[in-house]
């Protein structure tokens, strides 16, 4: 009966707010109607950062030769629906990183779709001969520069867009004569953003106490707040994403004065505002991606020692925004769809900055929480169907699917695009 609910609905919030890991996913409340494709402008890239930034493929992680233990990590491509220049004749711009095979590949079927009887022509791959700049992912697989076959170059602009919505992490119109794309490392911890704080962040106990993020238990009362910003203790219901042999990068967000420290992922809602016209006892202001948070800005904290006695929130300004690589990967969610982390106010949602959206996307899961504590209020919710040891929960997975189907990638965080199963 109470899976039927939670099935139930699934349906109906994946005409709305689907989600992914951490938080909700893409869409809300319309059909999906076809979307006119915008080319890229020549010397425009996406996202619009550094290619080598978390907010795109990431860092340099050192180059791949033949004879590397690290050559095993690159894959031939034999598609035959792309054409591979090959000018060195050795084979080297088929080899890749699966995860730029699959994008690869991907693209090819939009290309043959966009132009019928045209193909995708990939003139560098991965380079063994050192004919890039200084530290360029193609010496690692992760980067290709792409044409069509036709080498009609009033296309290159579509042919770049075409390559974004393939889910390349970094398209750049970087010459009249081919489009470079590029991906993260197959190993990079940027390339799994789906936990939001680490194991060792704590949380307040309406018992007394605080505890740590991994080892909360559905049915914990923990400090969090209302939508007036009002202090309250909600239930631990379950862990949207539970990773717990990761290593990830977390934005740590530090304030002054009290000084509070608070580890999540960029891609992670937490309440911020400007100095101007906040204060406490407010409704809360508007939830911001941790990677777009800066120093000046206010975040909320709770008011008392750091077991978590006191009971107001009040604002207090960030010092500084730093990254930091960290154990574990938890996503814990709650009745409110707040939780107060290391003492500041955080979402429990990510990937799209929509708090309250991403909160009603989740409706189903209290509802069915709510109908367990009314019929087993003594174990609510220990059944193997609410609760996920490890990996993304499957709700949040299948909105997240679903959600693929109805809106485009733009309105998403950058590092919120991959779906973390580990």
């Amino acid at each position: 009966m109470l899976t039927r609910i939670v099935l139930v609905g699934l349906i109906c919030y994946s005409l709305a707010s689907p989600a992914r890991a951490c938080g909700p996913g893409r869409g809300y409340g319309r059909r999906r109607h076809p979307r006119k494709l915008t080319p890229l402008a020549y010397k425009q890239y996406i996202p619009n950062v550094a290619e080598k930034t978390l907010g795109a493929s990431g860092r340099y992680e050192g180059k791949i030769t033949r004879n590397s233990e690290r050559f095993k990590e690159l894959t031939p491509n034999y598609n035959p629906d792309i054409i591979f220049k090959d000018e060195e004749n050795t084979g080297a711009d088929r080899l890749m990183t699966q995860r730029c095979k699959d994008k690869l590949n991907s693209l090819a079927i939009s290309v043959m779709n966009q132009w019928p009887g045209v193909k995708l022509r990939v003139t560098e791959g991965w380079d063994e001969d050192g004919h890039h700049s200084e530290e360029s992912l193609h010496y690692e697989g992760r980067a290709v520069d792409i044409t069509t076959s036709d080498r009609d170059r009033s296309k290159y602009g579509m042919l770049a867009r075409l390559a974004v919505e393939a889910g390349f992490d970094w398209v750049y119109y970087e010459s009249k004569a081919h489009i470079h794309c590029s991906v993260k490392a197959e190993n990079s911890v940027a390339a799994k953003s789906g936990g939001c704080f680490p194991g060792s962040a704590r949380v307040s106990l309406e018992s007394g106490g605080t505890k740590s993020v991994k080892d909360l238990k559905p049915g914990d009362r923990v400090l969090a707040a209302d939508d007036e910003g009002k202090l309250v203790y909600s239930d631990f219901l379950m862990f949207l994403d539970r990773a717990e042999a990761t290593r990830r990068v977390f934005y740590v967000i530090e304030t002054r004065e009290p000084r509070r420290r608070l580890p999540l992922t960029a891609a992670h809602l937490l309440f911020a505002g400007e100095p101007e016209g906040t204060g406490s006892g407010q409704a809360l202001p508007k939830a911001t991606y941790a990677s777009d948070v800066r120093a000046g800005q206010l975040v909320y904290i709770a008011d008392g020692d750091e077991d978590g006695d006191g009971r107001r929130l009040r604002p207090a300004q960030v010092e500084k925004v730093y990254l930091e690589e960290m154990a574990g990967a938890y996503a814990p969610l709650t009745v409110q769809g707040t939780l107060v982390v290391n003492q500041v106010l955080a979402s429990c949602y990510a990937v799209v900055e929509q708090h309250a959206l991403a909160h009603w996307a989740f409706a189903p899961v209290r509802m069915s929480y709510a109908a367990k504590s009314l019929f087993s209020p003594s174990d609510p919710l220990m059944s193997n169907s609410t609760v996920q040891e490890n990996g993304v929960h499957w709700y949040s997975s299948a909105l997240y699917q679903i959600g693929t189907w109805i809106l485009d990638s733009a309105a998403l965080h950058p590092l919120g695009m991959t779906l973390d199963s580990s």
